[in-house]
C-alpha cells in the first residue's frame, strides 16, 4: 500500500462530487458500483485481493472481480463490476455479515434467518465446492463473524455473534461443529474482530468491549469506553478494529464517537467524532497508518494516525453514498476500499495515480 500523507488527498466538496474542487489534489473516485434491489450490508475482500464478496438484504451473495486500477483517472465513470459468482436466495433472510478464512478457502455468511452458512471456496474457478454447512445454534440475527486460525492443529475456527441470547459461538470448521458458547454480553453482539493468535474482541449494544482468549475459554478483560456524549457511561459499540500489532483498538459508537484504546496499557487514548451519526464500520488500513470509518451520515471518512495519537487527528471525507453507509473495507494491499450502503449499492473506491 502506498504511504500517502492525508494532506495530499483531496476531500469531497459540499456536493459530494469527486471532482477536484479546485484543490488540485487526487480524490478517491468510484471505480465500480454494484447495484442491488435492496440495501447492501456487507462486503469483504478475499485475502489475495483478486476478488471481493458482497452480501445484501435481497439474500443474494456475489463474488466480484477486483478491477484493474493502472489507468485510473479523475474523470473515470464508474461501471458495474464483473460478477464471477452469484447465488440468489443464499439465506432465507438478509445477509448481515460475511467473512473469509485467512487462507481464503472458506467463506461464511450470517443472516437474520438466525443461521450461519459455511462454504468451501475454490479461488481458481471462483466457485463454491461441496456441501455447505448450515449452523443453527444462534437464536437471533447473526450480526458479525470472524475466522481464527488454530495453529496447533492447522484448522480454522469460526467465531459468530449477534442478537437473541447474546452468546458468542466458536465453531470448528473442519467438523462444522460449534464447541464453545461464550457468555458475558447482556446486549446484542454487533461487532467481532481478531488480529491473529487466539485473541478476539467483541463489541455490544450493552456498551462494553470484551477481550476473549480461546486458550483460557473465557473473557480476559471488559471495558466500557467513555465516548463523546457527556454525562453517560459509554455508548453502544457498533464496530471494532485492532491494529496488526495488537496494541491499539478503535471502536465506533452509535453516538458518532470513535474511541482509541491502548490495549496493553488498558486505557482510552482519546475519543473524537469524525461523523455526525452512528459509526457502523471502522477499520485500520493494512499498515495501520489510517482509519476508515463509515457512518449513518452517508459518509466514509479517512483519519490519519501517523502523528501523536493524543492530539487532534486530521480527517477528511473521502467518499459519500446517497444513504447510510453500512460498511467499508480496505483492499489487503492497495490504497483502495469497498463500501456498502442502504442506497442499494456497493462501490469500490481508489485513488488515481498522482
Amino acid at each position: 500500500m502506498r504511504d500517502v500523507p492525508i494532506s495530499s488527498i483531496g476531500g469531497l466538496g459540499s456536493a459530494g462530487s469527486s471532482a477536484q474542487n479546485g484543490t488540485g489534489k487526487p480524490h478517491f473516485v468510484a471505480v465500480t458500483t454494484l447495484e442491488d434491489a435492496q440495501a447492501v450490508r456487507c462486503a469483504e475482500f478475499h485475502p489475495d485481493g483478486k476478488v471481493y464478496a458482497v452480501g445484501s438484504n435481497s439474500k443474494t451473495l456475489r463474488v466480484c472481480a477486483y478491477p484493474k486500477l493502472l489507468d485510473l483517472r479523475e474523470e473515470h465513470v464508474a461501471y458495474q463490476p464483473t460478477v464471477l459468482f452469484k447465488r440468489t436466495k443464499h439465506h432465507k433472510g438478509s445477509i448481515y455479515c460475511l467473512a473469509w478464512s485467512p487462507m481464503g478457502d472458506l467463506i461464511a455468511t450470517g443472516s437474520n434467518d438466525k443461521t450461519v452458512k459455511l462454504m468451501r471456496f475454490n479461488a481458481d474457478n471462483c466457485n463454491i465446492e461441496g456441501q455447505e454447512v448450515e449452523l443453527t445454534m444462534h437464536d437471533g440475527t447473526v450480526r458479525d463473524l470472524c475466522f481464527i486460525e488454530d495453529m496447533s492443529n492447522k484448522s480454522s475456527l469460526l467465531v459468530s455473534g449477534g442478537a437473541g441470547d447474546c452468546k458468542i459461538y466458536v465453531t470448528d470448521c473442519a467438523t462444522g461443529t460449534p464447541f464453545q458458547a461464550l457468555s458475558g454480553h447482556s446486549g446484542h453482539v454487533l461487532a467481532l474482530y481478531t488480529w491473529g493468535g487466539a485473541m478476539f474482541v467483541s463489541g455490544s449494544h450493552d456498551r462494553t468491549i470484551r477481550f476473549w482468549d480461546l486458550r483460557t475459554r473465557g473473557c480476559v478483560n471488559s471495558v466500557t469506553p467513555q465516548t463523546m456524549t457527556p454525562g453517560t457511561k459509554g455508548n453502544p459499540v457498533a464496530s471494532l478494529s485492532v491494529d496488526p500489532s495488537g496494541r491499539l483498538l478503535v471502536s465506533g459508537h452509535e453516538d458518532a464517537s470513535c474511541v482509541l484504546f491502548d490495549i496493553r496499557g488498558n486505557r482510552v487514548i482519546q475519543a473524537f467524532k469524525p461523523h455526525s451519526s452512528d459509526i457502523r464500520s471502522i477499520r485500520f488500513s493494512p499498515n495501520a497508518y489510517y482509519l476508515l470509518t463509515g457512518g449513518y451520515d452517508n459518509k466514509l471518512v479517512l483519519t490519519d494516525l501517523q502523528g501523536d495519537l493524543t492530539m487532534p487527528l486530521p480527517s477528511i471525507v473521502v467518499a459519500e453514498h446517497q444513504d447510510k453507509v453500512i460498511s467499508g473495507r480496505w483492499h489487503p494491499t492497495d490504497f483502495s476500499f469497498v463500501s456498502t450502503s442502504a442506497d442499494k449499492t456497493s462501490t469500490l473506491w481508489a485513488l488515481p495515480p498522482a
